[in-house]
């Protein structure tokens, strides 16, 4: 194991790319024998990613875990970057991952082809994106996990899937253009695309050429905005999001925060306090962005009258929280975003895998059926009073875990998502903490008034799915729950309860990864001597 820890930052990368080329060598018919093989590589990733990230955790202050690619020096060659919040990242990616599989494995791993493999494939490049120290790179990961959702986006059929995906395609493809014309910019301005590099050289880009960087930054920001479904960027989400099947909708739940730590990462890197006149360059345009979609997230879930894209709106008002407090530009509030972070992404996945579940036990024609009786009510004077109807197993077991959801994607107490909430919003009122008092401006009001508000709407939305869901459509003969699609659920909710349990520590860890966001001198340093490996030894 002690050989292994150097090279903890490549592991999540190589790992899911051996397991994947494996499989694509394996007849797709040969699915018992893919799932076991991604089960496996999976539970090898989880325990390089624990390892990861209790590793980083130990490291003092802002010291960082960096590893050459190709054994080239700094900032000419590739290099891996694990801290904190990359090393979180890959957890939380690596856990859907695993919750993604088991769910699959009733039957939606069998309704198209190389599914296991895009699995893995899309994971390699969502930990490649969270590692990657540099600009290009990230644009190289970015591409690997897009090409592998395009296949998930289409997995299993049928015309809506394949029109919102092909639309889904269309508007990546889009984004990726807009990275590359922002990369070739900064490139071209500042010579280096490697982000500790890059650090140290905006603060000295002459006049003439900071408006050409900023103009590079703003591009590359509109392709990061687009992929985190950021208003009015993000309309291609719901229609994507709330057609594709259950599992692929559960880990592309995480997809969304990759666009957000792509903003959090080089906002806090490359145009931090140390980066002269652009420091805090495209701040408020992060603020007024989250709000808004915060706004039109709450107004779709209101309007909302199909689970799936209610689930869908979820994300959304999740992307516009981080996104508004990333504006604020405070390590604490940064740190609360972030275990919002971990625990809407927790729940919003389950719910996605919850919403096929749910169906099951409600009637055909069940959402025409709730419709109708929102606008006309229902007639009780003929319905019969059961006594001692009993409650199946499964139903019970679906209907908690919906309120866990509801009160985690809403924020109410006394769960995770409230906590979460709270620290944001004590540190939004209160910049300065408990030893002195700032006043809060107008911008932190209203992002405080529209999180309780987004928090409300949510709880509203998520009741009146539960009341349509359980009590108006129910079926006198839901269909069967498997246990191997709950226990992906279960493993969810239950690690969200576990951060509320331990919630000292997990806020702690996130806090530690924000300062050491806000904080990026040490680590810039440690980056740029990055020691290259000479006949087994370490070299500068």
């Amino acid at each position: 194991m002690d050989a292994l820890l150097p090279h903890l930052p490549v592991l999540p990368i190589l790992v899911p790319l051996i397991t994947g080329a494996i499989m694509v060598l394996i007849d797709d018919r040969q699915r018992t024998a893919k799932a076991i093989i991604g089960f496996v590589g999976l539970l090898v990733l989880l325990g390089a990613a624990i390892a990861m990230v209790v590793t980083v955790n130990q490291l003092d202050g802002a010291a960082t875990a960096s590893y050459p690619i190709g054994n080239w020096p700094v900032p000419f060659g590739i290099v891996l970057v694990a801290d904190r919040l990359s090393a979180m990242m890959v957890l939380i990616a690596t856990i859907l991952g695993i919750s993604t599989l088991v769910y699959s494995l009733a039957r939606w791993h069998a309704s198209g082809p190389s599914f296991h493999s895009l699995v893995q494939f899309l994971i390699m490049g969502l930990n490649g994106a969270f590692l990657t120290g540099d600009i290009f790179n990230l644009f190289v990961f970015f591409e690997v996990m897009l090409a592998a959702s395009y296949g998930l986006a289409l997995h299993g059929g049928g015309s809506a899937r394949v029109k919102a995906g092909l639309h889904y395609v269309a508007i990546n493809l889009a984004a990726s253009f807009l990275f590359l014309i922002g990369a070739a910019l900064i490139y071209g301005v500042t010579g280096t695309l490697n982000m500790a590099d890059l650090a140290l050289k905006v603060a000295m880009v002459s006049q003439a050429d900071r408006g050409l960087l900023e103009m590079g930054a703003a591009v590359l920001a509109v392709a990061f905005l687009i992929k985190a479904g950021a208003w009015p960027l993000g309309f291609w989400l719901p229609a994507t999001y709330s057609v594709a099947a259950p599992p692929v909708a559960a880990i592309f739940a995480i997809m969304t925060k990759v666009g957000i730590y792509a903003l959090l990462r080089l906002s806090t890197l490359a145009f931090g306090a140390e980066a002269g006149p652009s420091a805090g360059f495209g701040q408020m345009v992060l603020l007024i962005g989250g709000m808004a979609t915060i706004v039109f997230g709450v107004v779709g879930l209101l309007a909302s009258r199909m689970p799936a894209r209610t689930a869908s709106y979820s994300v959304l008002v999740s992307a516009g929280t981080l996104m508004g407090s990333i504006g604020i530009g405070n390590a604490t509030t940064t740190g609360g975003a972030l275990y919002y972070l971990v625990v809407s992404t927790l729940a919003v996945s389950a719910f996605f895998m919850l919403i096929e579940l749910m169906d099951r036990v409600r009637i055909e024609g069940a959402n025409v059926l709730a419709l109708t009786m929102e606008a006309f009510g229902d007639d009780e004077e003929e319905a019969e009073e059961e006594v001692g109807l009993s409650i199946p197993g499964a139903l019970a077991l679906l209907s908690i875990s919906f309120c866990v959801s509801a009160l985690l994607l809403a924020g109410f107490p006394p769960l995770a998502g409230f906590l979460a909430k709270f620290a944001i919003i004590s540190s939004l009122l209160n910049p300065a903490g408990f030893t002195e008092t700032i006043a809060p401006t107008p911008w932190t009001w209203t992002l405080a008034g529209l999180m309780v508000f987004s928090g409300f709407a949510t709880l509203i939305a998520l009741m009146r799915e539960g009341i349509n869901t359980f009590w108006a459509t129910l079926s006198d003969t839901p269909g069967p729950v498997r246990v191997l699609e709950m226990l992906p659920v279960a493993l969810l909710l239950s690690i969200a309860i576990g951060m509320t349990i331990m919630a000292e520590p997990v806020m702690s860890y996130m806090q530690a990864a924000a300062h050491q966001l806000y904080l990026p001198g040490g680590a810039i340093a440690q980056v740029m001597d990055t020691p290259l490996v000479v006949s087994g030894e370490a070299s500068h």
